[in-house]
């Protein structure tokens, strides 16, 4: 079964703009960049989740990913105004959309002033199944249990994870993402899908991999996503509840699981033979591009 047109596992959430609340974790009206002492602290704007900064993670040879220039989230398409004032204070300079022209046409972002934005498909490619069929069995848990009961909803979101990284558009997708990265004048930017958490959680991967940061940290980073979001989806999972569906059936498709980003990494190895050559030859990030990154975005330790 092909993925969700919304992503590997996004097309649900992707039906439910109500999903995101105006009630969530935080204070709208402020906002506090993650420190490096404290890499994975969210940022709290209550229309906004799974936002958080990817600076403070340890690198190789002792240094840290900068902060205040990468940040991954949700679309922003239920962002009120205290929530764009409090997103302005980050400062964007760029915002890249990972998700589809129908997401985008039925979400639209709403962008801090000064933030370009920047489209960067990358299930363009993928053959388009199963939203409709998604967002109904939130309503009968007879279907649910069919279409996600059985190991049915993971081995959905593994091969999902797979054509993240293989399909065409995918990579040119990708190859943009990490170009744009690279320049200067394009951060700080941040970049998501429609829930945040894997079309951007590969490319969070990817780049704090580039950068130097541990494969169990990266791991730590994707897994922030069931503390951060998944809180915003209790209203959706109780719907479920109140009508006999068992709620753990929704949970591997509305979450994540590091068997998710395992896959994704097999199929690097499988497809490319390493994450250098996925880097160099599928995305095409000469060397060039790859020092701009790691010297852009990291800092040595301190004294």
């Amino acid at each position: 079964m092909a993925p969700p047109e919304g992503g590997p596992g996004e097309g649900v959430a992707a039906g439910c703009r109500f999903c995101f609340g105006r009630s969530g974790i935080g204070q709208e009206g402020s906002v506090q960049v993650t420190t490096p002492t404290e890499a994975g602290r969210p940022i709290p704007i209550t229309t906004l989740p799974n936002l958080r900064d990817l600076g403070g993670w340890p690198t190789a040879g002792g240094g840290r990913v900068r902060t205040g220039l990468l940040f991954r989230s949700a679309d922003l398409d239920r962002l009120d105004g205290p929530g764009l004032a409090a997103l302005g204070q980050l400062h964007l300079s760029t915002v890249i959309d990972l998700r589809t022209k129908a997401e985008r046409d039925a979400a639209p972002d709403r962008l801090p002033a000064g933030a370009a934005p920047l489209v960067c498909d990358v299930l363009r490619d993928a053959t388009q199944a199963a939203p409709a069929q998604l967002q109904k069995v939130l309503g009968d848990p007879r279907a649910a249990e069919q279409m996600l009961g059985g190991g049915r909803a993971e081995a959905l979101l593994t091969q999902g994870y797979r054509q993240i990284v293989s399909l065409p558009s995918a990579l040119d997708a990708y190859r943009r993402v990490f170009s744009t990265m690279a320049e200067d004048a394009r951060r700080p930017l941040l970049f998501h899908c429609t829930t945040g958490k894997d079309r951007t959680g590969w490319a969070a991967a990817v780049i704090l991999s580039l950068l130097g940061v541990s494969r169990d940290d990266v791991l730590r980073d994707y897994l922030l996503t069931n503390e951060q979001l998944l809180p915003a989806l209790e209203p959706l999972m109780a719907r479920f509840r109140s009508a006999g569906g068992d709620a753990a059936l929704l949970e591997p498709v509305l979450g994540v699981r590091a068997s998710y980003l395992e896959a994704a990494f097999d199929e690097v190895g499988q497809k490319f033979g390493s994450m250098e050559a996925y880097l160099a030859t599928g995305l095409g990030l000469d060397e060039a591009a790859q020092v701009r990154l790691r010297s852009g975005l990291t800092a040595d330790a301190g004294p």
